[in-house]
């Protein structure tokens, strides 16, 4: 159990810190102050908490495909909201407004804050009647909270000190893999829902690397790792990194026809 609870944690924990932290260093420049992460994160933890409690209703919603109905709708909006962030970056300095940028940035953390942190809250609570078990999955749990904690100061400091020729090239990298990533998961979730048709899988790489190790949590986290995807996910996870790539290129081409004015 303790192995379980450190990779499912982490996998968890590490998606939204680095989200969060991929949020505060794109923004950093206009958003000086960090009052709005705060209140982001209590309001983060407080629905995520009454969508762990709501759970057993939820769940029955849509013909029992509730909750993975609302969890793609969570991934489809924070894709969403990254795709508006990528205008507002590379549009032109006096057309960047930092409330948008506030906003975008809080209402992300909120829905990947609630996600994440109602999964982590039900599988807590799936063993808190378990007497043996539960010292080593609290255990475990916070070993994958620090690590996935600890990436993503990580991933903070070091995108900070990116060299400034390569700094937007990489946001916008990182834009579009997080992008392509929400996409991708809301698609399997709308499958399992069958709210999309299911399909065969284009590949298995299971034998390189199984989704349910260690290495499989991680790279899910970070690029959206599925060892069988469908061609839907293929193209929903495509169609978010060119969604990106694409809003990318029109804002700067409008910063320039701004500027040569």
């Amino acid at each position: 159990m303790l192995i379980n609870s450190v990779a499912l944690i982490l996998e968890e924990t590490l998606e939204a810190a680095l989200l969060i932290s991929m949020l505060l260093a794109m923004t950093g420049p206009w958003l000086k102050s960090k009052a709005w992460l705060l209140y982001s994160f209590l309001l983060g933890f407080l629905v995520a908490y009454g969508y762990a409690s709501a759970m057993a209703d939820i769940s029955e919603w849509f013909n029992y495909a509730g909750q993975e109905v609302l969890n793609a709708f969570l991934q489809a909006m924070i894709a969403l909201l990254l795709m508006l962030l990528s205008w507002q970056l590379y549009s032109a300095a006096t057309a960047i407004k930092p409330g948008v940028l506030m906003v975008c940035c809080a209402s992300a953390v909120v829905f990947s804050i609630c996600r994440e942190g109602a999964e982590i809250l039900l599988y807590l609570k799936g063993f808190s009647s378990n007497h043996e078990a539960y010292p080593a999955v609290m255990i475990g749990s916070g070993l994958g909270f620090g690590i996935g904690i600890s990436v993503g100061v990580l991933l903070y400091y070091g995108l900070i000190n990116v060299s400034a020729p390569y700094r937007s090239r990489v946001y916008g990298v990182l834009l579009a893999i997080f992008s392509g990533n929400m996409l991708s998961q809301a698609t399997l979730q709308l499958t399992q829902a069958d709210w999309l048709p299911a399909a065969h899988p284009l590949w298995d790489s299971s034998y390189w690397v199984a989704e349910h190790s260690i290495t499989g949590h991680i790279l899910y986290s970070l690029i959206g790792y599925e060892a069988t995807p469908s061609g839907l996910q293929i193209i929903a996870y495509v169609s978010g990194i060119l969604s990106v790539f694409l809003i990318t290129m029109l804002a700067r081409r409008r910063a320039q026809g701004m500027v040569s004015l």
